[in-house]
């Protein structure tokens, strides 16, 4: 049984539950998955203990949490070494338009460029609108931007726009690396 690392960054919720479903995926094509968030890594954590790695880590104000980003650049030449994959969670990549997703596509490139890790698949993934859990300042500010986008602008409920048959495939393909 291959042992899969499934490490994240989380700020709201929808990253994580991502993770969950993409270790639930490993789990069910037999293999192990540990899933660990990066904010709070247990000491003494060996990356190369593991035969896969996937990360994920959600765009927030225009980039990627910076503790995944100092993971993945302290653990860059076993990523590189290792079957590795990547997803990046972001409101953007919600967008129908193909032109109006490229700015998640471009932050997922960059993310990788700054951290010098070459993964073996990526994937650019929407995530939720979580109304119900922001405070007001946030909720205001997130209602906007949504409106600007033509987004889901009632605050009284949560949004979620994860395509969960695109996140199960991503977790397939790469599980079939591991055999």
């Amino acid at each position: 049984m291959t042992r899969v690392l499934v490490a994240y960054g989380s700020s709201e919720g929808q990253t994580a539950t991502i993770a969950e479903r993409v270790g639930d995926v490993l789990d069910s094509a037999g293999h192990e998955p540990v899933l660990i968030h990066l904010k709070h890594p247990p000491s003494g954590l060996d990356v190369a203990a593991y035969d896969g790695v996937i990360v994920g880590a959600s765009i927030h104000a225009g980039s990627h949490q910076g503790y995944v980003a100092e993971f993945v650049r302290d653990h860059r030449e076993t990523l590189n070494r290792k079957p590795s994959a990547f997803f990046s969670v972001s409101l953007t990549a919600a967008n129908a338009d193909p032109v109006e997703r490229e700015p998640a596509r471009e932050l997922l490139e960059a993310f990788l460029e700054e951290t010098g890790w070459e993964p073996d698949g990526t994937l650019t993934v929407a995530g939720a609108l979580k109304y119900s859990e922001y405070g007001l300042v946030k909720r205001f500010v997130m209602r906007r931007i949504a409106g600007k986008a033509s987004g889901d602008t009632d605050t009284s409920r949560d949004y979620e726009y994860t395509d969960w048959d695109e996140v199960e495939a991503f977790a397939l393909e790469f599980s079939s690396q591991l055999s």
